[in-house]
């Protein structure tokens, strides 16, 4: 069974292969996750860039703003190296107000 989903802006079309109603419901929530930000956090401009970095040998993963520059970063599961977006601040808790999305303001935040 194969599942078509458009991101909500209209960016990327997929075709993701799926065995069950359970296993689309997973796939689709993961790609979603990842794929499905429309808008920056804190400018709320549509313009967004996927970056990978390496450093150290180790890739990291974030949505780039095009306007302000801000970013959101992604974290990855250590079972099946899924992505998912870091939405905490530093102390745990959940960031409603940007969502994760951040800028680096030169004093190592």
């Amino acid at each position: 069974m194969k599942i078509n989903y458009r991101t909500i802006n209209q960016r990327l079309n997929v075709e993701i292969d799926v065995e069950s109603a359970k296993d689309g419901f997973k796939k689709l929530s993961e790609f979603q996750e990842v794929f499905d930000e429309s808008c920056c956090g804190l400018c709320k401009n549509q313009e967004l860039q996927f970056v990978v970095r390496t450093v150290e040998g180790n890739d990291y993963y974030e949505l780039k703003c095009k306007k302000c520059f801000g970013k959101l970063a992604y974290g990855q599961h250590k079972s099946g190296g899924s992505l998912f977006p870091k939405r905490k601040n530093q102390d745990g808790t959940f960031d409603s107000e940007n969502k994760g999305w951040h800028k680096w303001n030169g004093n190592g935040s």
